[in-house]
């Protein structure tokens, strides 16, 4: 069998493996990797060049200095942007504040740091703002080169490739027309979203909360409604097991016997008010020593899909407790250590001492909020960090300092400050990102040396049978979009490059436009909640639907592919 043809099997499963979530995309790249080398597609020293790639070390610094960006007032300062102005003006200035902070900070922290606000305004309904903060984040990742992991990977390729580095605002006039076009869009069919604060518990307060009555509870030999259980504010007492049967809706006059177990729905604050009940163990409770709770997303990747909190021994793996449970807006039944874990599932944690430490957290969950909440900078070294971060970029620009070379003094200094400390670098290094990146290259070399790339840009050219080289670039862009949405955004990055790559050289144009397509086209995470890390974080948050990131998400693709179609090659001609 030819080079081509084995490494054509292996990029098959790889794609297969990925769509299916049968492991981390981490995982199953660098086993593809890993399965050239066994086949003898290429030595190891080859296979491992990709993981000492320029951009590769550039993103990883520029991750771990953002660790000290993220406590700074800098996002908190954006939550004065919602106000009790009209729904249209709040979008805009949300908007264009959210765009221009993604441009050069993580879209996850950005997201992260302002859901919480955007959910008790009292203004606009959450589920009005929170999607539209989301994509917000991710057209202002398109503005300059750090302004997604996106952008920095493919200026990687490119780099391996011999071509010209990607300038830091080459993206930018492309980047402008999506930030303002999609704003405006999202101003005038955002309100189309529907209001998800309503008034029934199941739907409005919908983590699931477990507690069992001990033998010595002064519940005991009291009905439920004697006990005070119907009247908790925000908490509501949906089901009692007694004996392995269930009893839904509990009727307000049964008499409590010890050991029924009693499951609540309520909001994350009312956990506190089990407090108030002698005797009523809450699960959890053994755990809980007064930290901060921490709200973690399950992974559409997670070993935890598909089984229950009991089978997964999650106390043992994760030195924490799960106190709740939350999917979306539909109410959960049953044991709290039965229920099989989905993508998606919003767990409420008391973390144990070893728990931000441990390695499956980056694997397992999308996001998690609530371990650094109480870290703030001071307004000194805030400052400092900000100045530190402007000047490094300044300096890059300027072509005084690389990138590179400014973010290790830069992290250097944040180290000296004390604004970021070797525990959190530790924490946070991105070595998920590293070995995708890092293998990614290595299978896009091989793609190019073997010929498969060139293989897969005459089939694309075979079907569009003499269309010309624009139809090929819109072709190559959509090929991008639909691997993001089924893939996620890098993934389908590493995997285009290398073909819009071949299809230039085919055609003997200049690469930038069919590069700013793949830039662009795995930028394009907008109608599937599962293709991004921050819709994933939405999702949850604002109670939404999938027909709801249809509803916006398919009006903006459509914008969004249109805008790049028709200025991407005036900004960056073919020839």
């Amino acid at each position: 069998m030819s080079e081509v043809w084995q490494l054509a099997i292996i990029l098959i499963a790889l794609v297969g493996g990925l769509v299916a979530g049968l492991a981390s995309p981490a995982a199953l790249f660098f086993f593809a990797l890993l399965t050239t080398y066994l086949f003898g597609l290429v030595d190891i020293s080859s296979a491992l060049v990709g993981f000492t790639n320029n951009g590769l070390i550039t993103l990883i610094l520029l991750v771990l200095a953002a660790i000290a960006l993220e406590k700074t007032s800098l996002l908190a300062r954006l939550s004065q942007m919602i106000g009790n102005s009209s729904l249209p003006m709040t979008l805009a200035k949300l908007g264009v504040s959210t765009a221009l902070l993604s441009s050069f900070t993580n879209n996850t922290a950005v997201v992260a740091s302002l859901i919480g606000v955007v959910r008790r305004n009292q203004t606009h309904a959450p589920a009005k703002l929170l999607l539209p903060l989301n994509y917000a984040a991710i057209l202002g990742g398109t503005l300059t080169l750090i302004g997604t992991s996106t952008n920095l990977i493919v200026n990687s390729f490119v780099e391996n490739a011999n071509l010209k580095p990607l300038g830091f605002f080459e993206f930018t006039l492309v980047g402008i027309v999506l930030v303002v076009s999609g704003i405006v869009l999202l101003m005038l069919i955002a309100n189309t979203l529907p209001d998800r604060r309503v008034d029934t518990a199941e739907e409005s307060l919908p983590y699931l909360l477990e507690a069992h009555v001990a033998d010595t509870s002064a519940l005991v030999g009291k009905s439920v409604v004697d006990n005070r259980l119907r009247a908790l504010k925000k908490l509501y007492l949906v089901e009692l097991e007694r004996s392995g049967i269930r009893i839904c809706p509990v009727p307000p006059q049964l008499v409590l016997q010890a050991g029924d177990v009693l499951r609540f729905s309520g909001a994350v604050e009312s956990v506190e008010l089990l407090h108030q009940f002698d005797g009523l163990e809450w699960f959890g409770k053994q755990q809980a020593k007064g930290q901060n709770l921490v709200e973690a997303v399950l992974s559409p990747a997670s070993k935890l899909v598909g089984t229950s909190l009991k089978d997964a021994r999650f106390r043992e793996e994760y030195d924490a407790a799960v106190m709740a449970i939350r999917r979306g807006h539909l109410p959960l039944k049953g044991g709290l250590g039965d229920i099989e874990l989905q993508p998606g599932d919003v767990l409420l944690i008391t973390p144990g001492d070893s728990f931000s430490t441990n390695p499956r957290l980056t694997t397992d969950f999308a996001a998690i909020s609530g371990l650094d909440l109480s870290v703030r900078l001071d307004s000194k070294r805030s400052n400092l960090v900000l100045f530190g971060f402007a000047i490094t970029i300044l300096a890059s620009i300027a072509n005084i300092l690389p990138l590179a070379k400014g973010l290790v003094l830069l992290l250097l200094g944040l180290l000296a400050i004390g604004a970021v400390n070797m525990t959190e670098i530790k924490r946070r290094f991105p070595i998920e990102l590293v070995v995708i990146v890092g293998s990614a290259l290595g299978l896009a070399n091989l793609m190019l040396e073997t010929g498969l790339a060139d293989v897969m840009a005459q089939g694309m050219l075979g079907v569009l049978n003499g269309y010309g080289y624009f139809a090929a670039f819109v072709g190559i862009y959509f090929v991008t979009l639909i691997l993001t949405e089924l893939i996620t955004n890098n993934a389908a990055a590493a995997l285009s490059f290398p073909v819009a790559y071949a299809v230039a050289v085919n055609y003997g144009l200049d690469p930038r436009p069919f590069i700013m397509a793949v830039v662009f086209g795995a930028s394009a995470s907008f109608i599937s909640p599962y293709s991004y890390q921050t819709n994933l974080m939405v999702f949850n948050a604002g109670n939404y639907k999938f027909s709801d990131f249809v509803r916006l998400g398919l009006p903006m693709s459509v914008l969004y592919s249109a805008v790049v179609i028709s200025v991407v090659p005036i900004v960056f001609p073919f020839k």
